[in-house]
């Protein structure tokens, strides 16, 4: 298990795609050159948000199709989907299709219960079957029997001139493998442990057994995932941003967007008690000492750090470059050929 200060030896990024509504066409391309970026600089992986109804990437895997085309190396993950907006069957079906195009370098990253503002969706999303939707962990178990090729149909074979498959088509072995858990308790990541997927530790957490040190109760859920499944990968996500080679203005902005989310730090928010990690704004230096200094992230070797939401491509541009090129080599990871 590694240890603070052991090298690092994947880093990631995740992005939330965001974009006009009134003009959504820029938006979504400068999220595909900012992968083809992150695969110029060395990075392991690219990750993409999913939201609904908002100004961010309703389809990652439509996204992450597209990226696909453009890029040859780095691996490509949803941070999360979450299932209670899908039919996994055919989820399955997307997940695997972009999986073949890309050469198997599709990590889906899921997570489970009813979907964020129910009450006000549900008669668009599940006009007739709302009330007996499943919205449990099983969603996730149907997910990845698909994915691993398990029966879909009670019927495969010939029928006149169409042949048809009791599994999902197309199959693309290994993808079931690559299924991730996005877990903010301890039961979750527990979970995710005992049914061998891996975990995609977040920014954010459940306040559980009275404590608010964020960093701590992340720890436990990375020992709990690990005693659990202890050949189980697990990630650590944070808000990471080097100001190394930024302009002064975009210090400010950095600085000021770290700023305006700072209140919920510390402090368990709404029903859930959910709490926020500390955004990490600085040099690469400081940020590699709070790194190291973080219980949860001396409890991986691997990271997806998450860019800010509702910044400029230029800001992107910046923050990646300095997280590959300085960032990085401060923590020991080397970039992939």
């Amino acid at each position: 298990m590694p240890i603070a200060g052991a090298p690092l030896r994947r880093m990631g990024f995740l992005t939330i795609g965001s974009f006009d509504p009134a003009d959504p066409g820029p938006g979504h391309r400068s999220t595909l050159e900012v992968i083809e970026l992150g695969e110029r600089l060395g990075f392991d992986s690219a990750w993409l948000r999913h939201r609904h109804l908002q100004p961010g990437i309703s389809s990652p895997v439509a996204v992450m199709a597209a990226a696909s085309q453009r890029t040859s190396r780095i691996e490509l993950g949803t941070a999360v989907t979450p299932l209670g907006w899908e039919n996994p069957l055919r989820l399955a079906e997307d997940l695997a299709t972009v999986d073949v195009l890309a050469g198997g370098r599709v990590n889906p990253g899921v997570s489970v219960g009813p979907p964020m503002h129910f009450e006000r969706v549900r008669e668009a999303l599940y006009p007739d079957t709302a009330d007996a939707e499943d919205f449990s962990y099983e969603r996730v178990l149907r997910l990845h029997r698909l994915l691993g090729g398990q029966r879909a149909s009670t019927f495969a074979g010939t029928e006149g001139i169409e042949v048809f498959s009791d599994r999902v088509e197309p199959h693309s072995p290994g993808l079931a493998d690559r299924l991730w858990y996005g877990g903010a308790s301890l039961r979750s990541a527990q979970w995710a442990g005992e049914h061998g997927l891996h975990l995609l530790a977040s920014s954010v957490v459940r306040a559980e057994g009275g404590s608010s040190d964020f960093a701590a109760i992340q720890a436990s859920h990375l020992r709990a995932f690990r005693a659990a499944h202890p050949a189980g990968r697990a990630s650590q996500g944070l808000v990471v941003i080097p100001t190394d080679s930024a302009t002064p203005a975009q210090v400010g902005k950095y600085r000021a967007y770290a700023r305006s989310r700072s209140a919920r730090v510390g402090v368990p928010q709404g029903p859930g008690r959910l709490l926020f990690a500390a955004d990490l704004v600085g040099s690469s230096e400081e940020v590699a000492a709070a790194l190291h200094a973080h219980e949860g992230y001396q409890l991986v070797d691997e990271v997806v750090f998450a860019l800010p939401f509702g910044f400029e491509h230029e800001d992107y541009v910046q923050v990646l470059t300095d997280t590959a090129t300085r960032l990085g080599p401060l923590l020991g990871w080397a970039p992939a050929a």
